[in-house]
Formats: C-alpha cells, structure tokens, sequence
C-alpha cells in the first residue's frame, strides 16, 4: 500500500530585483493594480508573528505593527503616487494578490487536482523581491502526487520543460487557460530579469518551501522512520516518484526535540517539514507555525544572501565604491548582528537555513572586500589630506618669503 497523506501544501518562491532608482515605480505599479492589496499586519490578528520576531527584525520585517488606525486610514487616503512614495521608505513592504476566484488546476493522467490558495510579494526597498506561490493538492491522498507535483511545478517557467512534459500532465485552470496565461502573470508582477540576471539568480526555477503530514500507518510508534526514509528523501531533495537516486542516509534532515514524528530538510533548492499524523501537534499547530512564522525567516535569509550578492556586485562593477560600503555598514548594523528570534527551535531553523545557503561564507567574503576599500579609501584620504597641508605649507613659504624681501625693500 503506498504512503498517505492527510494535509499538504507547498510554497513556490521566485526571487527577482528591481532597480534601486525604481524601486519606488514598481510600488506605484503594483498599488494601480486593482487585484493587489497592501498586507497590513495588526497584533491582535498576527500575534504569533509579533511574538516571536525580536523587535529590530519585527521593524525591519512588518513596518505596519508600527501602524495606527489613524496613519492606516490616512495612508489609504492619499495619492497613490504619494502612497507609494511613503511606503518606498520602509525596508519591506507585503502585497497580497487577489486572484478573481480560486484556482484550481488539474493533472489529466491521474486525475491530481490543484490550487493556488495565494500570491504575496514581498518587497523589499532594496529593489529585492520574492513572488510567493501557495499550492496544495485537491482530491488525492498518494504521497507520489505531491512528490511528482513538487518536481514539476517549480520548473512550470521553463519554456522547454513545462508541466505538461511530465508524463503527459497538462495544467488546466479556472482562471488561466493554460501554463502561459499563469507565466504571462507571474512575469507581468516580477518583470525584466534583466537586475536578477546580473546576480547570477536562478530566473526558470522557482525555490520551494512545503510541508506534508502522512499518515501514522506509515509512521507512528509502531512504524519506524526508516519505513518512510526513503520517500523522505524524495521529499526533501525535491525529486520525482519513480527516481531511483539513493542518497544513503546523508539526507540533509535536521530533527528537533520539541517535534515529535516530524523533521525539518534545508537546502540550497528549499526548506521541507516532513510529519506524522502520529502526534497532534504535527497537524494543528506545526503547519500554522511553519507558514506562519518560519517562512519569513526564509524569505529573511534568502534576503540577506542576495543583498549580500547586490553588495558584492557593486564593490566589482560600481565607481561608486563608498556607496556600496556604506550600504555594507548599514547591512551589518541594521541586520546581520541582529538576533531574529529568541525562541529555541525557530534559532535552530534560522541556523540550519543560513548553513544551507552558506551566507556566512559569502559575509565575509564580502567583507574581505569591504576591508581593502576601506584601507584604500583610508589611504586616499590621508594622501589629500597630505597635498593640502602640502599646497598650505608652499603657500605659507611664498608669503614668508616675499614679506621678507618687502621688508628689505
């Protein structure tokens, strides 16, 4: 009997980058758009949110806790180009985009049914932006279709490979016609790839981000992990039902004590949470807290890591050299040495994410760079300073001497 599955549901992520000078003119584009709306985050709703963030990454993150009803309601009441200008200025601003109706997507060849529950884009004033995508199947409950679904859909941009390459599966929606009408959207909100391509980002492939609960037939306290050991590797490394890849036991998987039946898989193509249905938590709590809150601190870190790569880029090409330090200072003050969470697990999943994509490695690599320019620029201005006291002194000497043959005179 094959494995089950009780609830899923999988996140699609496609970074882009839009030029910091407009940055601005992007917002005003998606504020006109009548399908997008500002997501405003409020205590009360989003608690957990509030909660676990530390304040300066909560303020970096959610500018719109710091929201009164009072600024809400004049914000809204603004020219959109004074909206857009307003929000321009905070580190990051979430849109939600309102699709007319669900969308339901289907795989003819074995009947596997589809939505697209959500699209949020977040953004932030750096000109760095992720278009999320949530999907969950419909009408199934074979693991195989959400291993096979995973491979396929974050390749759907691929012109030659799209969904319908896959054993004769074909995208059909409500809303889209076909897989183009979807992409004509998706690169409608992301546009030219042009500031993407430039930081050698990934532009066909979306990042992925998916939790399943199985059932506790397959694992539970009288089913063993290695039962399911083997598909959680599919799983986890995003590969197809019928790859035959054996990854031994180096999976990548990083378990917790808190999560009972359940284990988190980071990796440089996306984060899975992979659970049993064996302990409650798994499917009442856990999926609310990874979509919730772990998801940010995803998106955080897939941030940092290409601010970082923005950073670098700017010390190579630009002439403009003491902007791109500054902007390495205030990287490091306002966010690298900042804690995010003080939870323990969530500390854990920000560790294991940033291991993963090796941000570390690039930091300092970084800042290598920044250390040379910074002597350089030292240098430089010693150098001036040195010319001017020079050019001072010669002045001064010339005076001196022509008083002196004055007072000859």
């Amino acid at each position: 009997m094959g494995q089950k599955i009780k609830y899923q549901y999988s996140y699609f992520i496609h970074p882009f980058v839009i030029k910091e000078n407009k940055y601005q003119k992007y917002l005003l584009k998606l504020i006109k758009d009548k399908n997008v709306q500002l997501k405003i985050f409020r205590k009360e709703k989003d608690l957990r949110v509030y909660q676990y963030f530390l304040p300066k990454v909560q303020e970096f993150l959610f500018s719109s806790f710091g929201f009164s009803e009072a600024k809400k309601k004049k914000l809204e009441e603004l020219p959109i180009e004074t909206k857009a200008a307003i929000l321009a200025e905070y580190p990051c601003t979430i849109f939600e985009y309102n699709l007319p109706r669900d969308v339901h997507g289907k795989t003819d060849e074995n009947c596997i049914f589809f939505k697209i529950r959500k699209l949020e884009i977040i953004c932030f004033n750096t000109g760095i932006c992720f278009l999320l995508i949530k999907t969950n199947l419909d009408n199934t409950d074979e693991f195989t279709d959400i291993l096979n679904f995973n491979y396929r859909f974050r390749d759907i941009q691929k012109e030659d490979e799209g969904i319908g390459t896959y054993q004769n599966i074909h995208l059909q929606t409500d809303t889209f016609s076909d897989v183009k009408k979807f992409t004509d959207l998706i690169e409608n909100i992301t546009g030219s790839k042009v500031e993407s391509i430039k930081l050698d980002l990934e532009t066909e492939r979306f990042l992925s981000y998916s939790y399943v609960c199985i059932d506790q037939q397959n694992w539970g306290m009288n089913n063993p992990f290695e039962n399911v050991e083997n598909n959680f590797v599919k799983f986890s490394n995003f590969l197809s039902a019928d790859n035959s890849v054996d990854f031994g036991r180096d999976n990548n998987a990083v378990s917790f004590s808190k999560w009972k039946y359940a284990k988190l898989s980071a990796s440089k193509q996306g984060v899975t949470l992979f659970a049993s249905d064996a302990d409650m938590y798994n499917y009442t709590i856990l999926p609310d807290e990874f979509e919730g809150i772990y998801l940010y601190t995803y998106i955080l870190n897939l941030y940092k890591k290409i601010y970082l790569k923005k950073i670098d880029f700017e010390f190579q090409k630009s002439q403009d050299t003491k902007s791109a330090c500054k902007k390495f200072v205030d990287f490091t003050k306002k966010l690298w040495i900042q804690e995010v969470t003080d939870e323990e697990v969530g500390s854990w999943i920000n560790l294991e994410i940033s291991k993963k994509l090796e941000i570390n490695n690039l930091y300092f690599d970084v800042k290598n760079q920044f250390d040379v320019l910074y002597k350089n620029m030292k240098v430089e201005r010693n150098s001036k300073i040195t010319l001017v006291l020079m050019g001072i002194l010669v002045v001064t000497l010339i005076f001196n001497v022509l008083n002196y043959f004055r007072l000859l005179g």
